[in-house]
C-alpha cells in the first residue's frame, strides 16, 4: 500500500545464523527477515515488551519432579513463533532487500502479524500462546507465569515455556503425545523428543533418574581461560584461606604489597563460572566469594581463581542427579 502521510516505515534486513547441536556440529542453516525495531519509540510505536522465560530454578524443579515420579521430559520448539503474534498497533515496513516489486518501489507493507525484531513481537507471541493454552484447558501458575498445568483427576501435565521452547512432562506418555498433537494443529512444531540439551545444559534421562551436566561448557571455560592443560587438583579452596580487598591474608604473606591483576580477564572468568553452579552446587560458595572482588582484583584473587579452574579440570564430568530417593529424602 501507499505510505500514509506522517507515517514512517520500519526497515528490514536479512539475518543468517548457524544452529548447532550439543556436540557443536551444525544442525541447520537459518535465514530470517528481521525488522529494524531499534527505531521504534516507547509509548508511540509500542507499549509493552515481554515474553515468557522460564527461570532455571523452574526447569530444575520440573526435571526433579519428573525424576521422582518416573516421568519423561520432552522438548518442543515452535517454528517461527513470533510470526504468529497478532499486532494491535499499526506498523508499516519497507519492502525487503532484493524482493522489491517492480513498478511499486515506493510502496510499503502494512503488518497484520508480528515480525522478528519488532519491539512488541514478544508480547504479541505471548498473548497468542497464552490464548492457545487456555483453549487446551491449561491453567497458568500464579507464582511462575512461564509454567502451565493441566490436571484431569490424577493425570497431571506440566509445560514450561522459554519464549518458543517448551518443556513438557506429565503422568503418562499418552498425555504428552496428546499435547503434541494439539499444539501441532495450531502451530508448526519441531518435536525434539526426549529432552537432551537445554540452555547449555545436557540432560541424560535413564531408568535411575535424570542427570544434568555441563561438561562441554566446562571445557569451553577452560579453553577461554587457557587452563585446558593445567594440572588438576581435588580441593576447591584451602580451608585456611582468607581473602580481602587487599588480596590474600594467610601466614606471613604481606597482602599490602599485592599487585592488581587484569580486571577484565578476572571478571570474564567469574562470568563464565557463575552459570556452572546450576548443575555444580559444589562451586557455589567459592565462586560467590571471588565475585566480591571484581572491582580491583589482586594477585591473591587470581591464585584462588586458578585453584577453582584446576579443580574444574579434574571434575568436568560431574553433574546433578535427580532420582526418587534423593527427592523424597
Amino acid at each position: 500500500m501507499e505510505l500514509p502521510q506522517g507515517a514512517k516505515p520500519i526497515g528490514l534486513k536479512w539475518v543468517f545464523k548457524l544452529k548447532k547441536n550439543a556436540d557443536r556440529s551444525i544442525n541447520k542453516y537459518k535465514a530470517r527477515l528481521v525488522a529494524k525495531g531499534y527505531v521504534q519509540r516507547h509509548g508511540i510505536d509500542f507499549d509493552e515488551v515481554f515474553s515468557l522465560v522460564a527461570r532455571i530454578k523452574t526447569v530444575r524443579f520440573i526435571i526433579a519432579l519428573a525424576a521422582s515420579n518416573g516421568w519423561e521430559v520432552h522438548h518442543l520448539d515452535v517454528k517461527t513463533s513470533f510470526l504468529h503474534g497478532e499486532l494491535k498497533e499499526t506498523v508499516f515496513v519497507s519492502q525487503p532487500e532484493r524482493f522489491t516489486e517492480k513498478g511499486s518501489e515506493g510502496k510499503v507493507y502494512k503488518l497484520n502479524k508480528a515480525l522478528y525484531g519488532l519491539r512488541q513481537a514478544p508480547r504479541a507471541w505471548n498473548n497468542k500462546f497464552n490464548k492457545i493454552l487456555r483453549e487446551l484447558k491449561f491453567i497458568k501458575c500464579s507464582k511462575e507465569p512461564s509454567l502451565y498445568r493441566k490436571q484431569e483427576k490424577v493425570d497431571l501435565l506440566l509445560v514450561a515455556v522459554y519464549v518458543d521452547d517448551l518443556l513438557v512432562s506429565g503422568y503418562s506418555l499418552k498425555l504428552i503425545n496428546d499435547f503434541k498433537k494439539g499444539m501441532s494443529s495450531k502451530f508448526e512444531m519441531s518435536d525434539l523428543g526426549l529432552l537432551t540439551y537445554y540452555l547449555g545444559i545436557e540432560v541424560i534421562q535413564h531408568n535411575g533418574g535424570i542427570m544434568l551436566k555441563q561438561w562441554r561448557y566446562a571445557e569451553k571455560i577452560l579453553d577461554e581461560t587457557k587452563m585446558s592443560d593445567c594440572n588438576a587438583v581435588h580441593i576447591l579452596m584451602d580451608s585456611g584461606l582468607k581473602l580481602s580487598k587487599a588480596g590474600t591474608e594467610k601466614g606471613s604473606h604481606d597482602s599490602e604489597t599485592e599487585k592488581n591483576i587484569e580486571p577484565k580477564e578476572y571478571r570474564r572468568s567469574i562470568g563464565y563460572l557463575r552459570y556452572l553452579p546450576h548443575t555444580r552446587p559444589d562451586l557455589s560458595y567459592c565462586v560467590g566469594v571471588l565475585s566480591r572482588y571484581m572491582q580491583e582484583p589482586k594477585e591473591g584473587h587470581g591464585v584462588a581463581m586458578k585453584q577453582i579452574l584446576r579443580y574444574l579440570r579434574g571434575t568436568t564430568s560431574y553433574g546433578l542427579l535427580s532420582r526418587e530417593e534423593t527427592i523424597r529424602g
